[in-house]
């Protein structure tokens, strides 16, 4: 079999990042964060280390709080000091959005254009755009109103009706019967006499349609959801802290979790589906008008579920081996790379026996957030929400290029060094990553 040719341009030294040192930043807060993981299906795991408390010789201490307002600290994912100002391309990009986004009718197309080379910080550019891509808000500015407005309405319901528990409801099925005849002073308190109590409302009742029953049900996934929400970015004193308003974020999280379990049996919740949430409700809530920070939760849940709509199928176990499920996916990314560098693929999976689950199955599920650092990795969606056929293939293009930057120490390296590489991806700079991605993307059309 002739061996296919790499093409010039993977071997220009641009497409190579520089190696990390041992102590970088990147590094240490891998070892030293909770690592994420989804329940989705019992795929071979290698052991990357010790466990996160035992990480590491020095003493443990708390993570360091961290914030990215919307302005000058995003900037950080290009390499530059958080006091540096907006590059001449940024401001010239940024009056492209502004423009846009202004427009009675906003062509999504142009959007999308601009959008994908990454939404400068400032004036909410990122929270509006992203509720457009998402097609959360429609291109008519003009049924903007109408259309959050009757969102919003709806999520309250959903709320009011899921985030109820069996108590409540019981009490407001008596109070709605106390209006039609008198109640004794114990039933006007929301007490039903024994035997007004229905068998679905009592709560040692197993049947089916119990409300009781479906609440004890649900408290184990309300639990796990709770614990994950608390492990969220433990660094940003947005998602972590005693804070008042770090809790509330956390209240506001642990309710879309929630409602989107209670609202989809067939995947209810799956552990790294917070990881997710965290970057549409980062953005939204920091929107800087307030009546959209406000309703930041209501927003936040329907363009996650819009999110998961392209992803449903890698949350659904029995799905694993389907077409349409996680490990599909992955091959898809086996052979984009052996399409576009057979060499690194034949030494990553055939020579040192790499399996691409190893890595790209945390990769590909959490859409690259625990990868990068948290600036980054909105950058990173800024690119992949401007794809118009959904952000799949162009996650799996930026994947293939993650593998492209450092292909001469994955070629240098064997099984263990090559995986401890890939579980713990060194920093890069993101612009040229998206660069190389869409670089691939050429190639391929080509």
């Amino acid at each position: 079999m002739v061996k296919k040719r790499v093409p010039e341009w993977l071997n220009s030294s641009l497409w190579t990042s520089t190696p990390a040192p041992e102590d970088d930043d990147r590094l240490q807060r891998n070892s030293t964060r909770p690592t994420t993981t989804t329940s989705i299906s019992s795929l071979p795991v290698v052991d990357p280390g010790p466990p996160p408390s035992s990480a590491g010789a020095e003493p443990p201490k708390p993570p360091e709080m961290k914030d990215y307002p919307t302005d000058s600290h995003d900037r950080a994912h290009n390499g530059t000091s958080e006091d540096a100002g907006p590059s001449a391309e940024d401001i010239s990009r940024q009056a492209q959005l502004l423009a846009e986004i202004s427009k009675k009718v906003i062509n999504m197309r142009d959007l999308r254009r601009f959008a994908s080379q990454g939404i400068p910080d400032g004036a909410g550019i990122r929270s509006t755009v992203w509720k457009l891509l998402l097609g959360y808000l429609p291109p008519d500015r003009g049924l903007w109103s109408s259309e959050l407005a009757k969102k919003r309405s709806q999520y309250k319901q959903f709320k009011e009706e899921l985030l109820m528990n069996p108590s409540e409801i019981t009490w407001r099925l008596e109070k709605s019967r106390s209006c039609d005849k008198d109640e004794s002073k114990s039933e006007s308190k929301g007490l039903l006499s024994r035997s007004e109590i229905t068998h679905g409302e009592h709560p040692l009742s197993l049947g089916k349609t119990s409300i009781w029953n479906q609440f004890f049900q649900d408290t184990e996934i309300i639990e796990q959801i709770d614990r994950d929400v608390k492990r969220t970015h433990p660094d940003m004193h947005f998602f972590s802290g005693d804070s008042p308003f770090a809790k509330s974020n956390q209240e506001a999280l642990k309710n879309i979790l929630i409602v989107f379990a209670k609202l989809n049996p067939g995947i209810r919740y799956v552990q790294g589906m917070n990881e997710l949430l965290a970057p549409l409700f980062y953005v939204f809530r920091n929107d800087p008008d307030e009546e959209y920070a406000a309703s930041a939760e209501a927003d936040t849940f329907f363009c996650f579920v819009e999110i998961l709509g392209g992803f449903r199928d890698h949350f659904c176990q029995q799905l694993d081996n389907s077409v349409v499920g996680i490990r599909s996916t992955i091959t898809k990314l086996s052979q984009l790379l052996k399409e576009h560098d057979e060499e690194l693929w034949r030494h990553l999976e055939v020579t040192t026996k790499v399996n691409p689950q190893f890595y790209a199955f945390r990769w590909i599920t959490l859409l690259l957030t625990q990868e990068f650092n948290f600036a980054d990795s909105l950058h990173i969606w800024d690119t992949l929400l401007s794809d118009p056929e959904g952000p799949q293939e162009t996650l799996l293009r930026v994947c293939c290029a993650m593998l492209i930057l450092v292909r001469r120490r994955l070629l240098a390296g064997d099984f263990t060094s090559n995986l401890k590489l890939l579980q713990n991806y060194p920093p890069t700079n993101i612009s040229h990553l998206l660069y190389v991605a869409n670089k691939l993307r050429v190639q391929s059309l080509g």
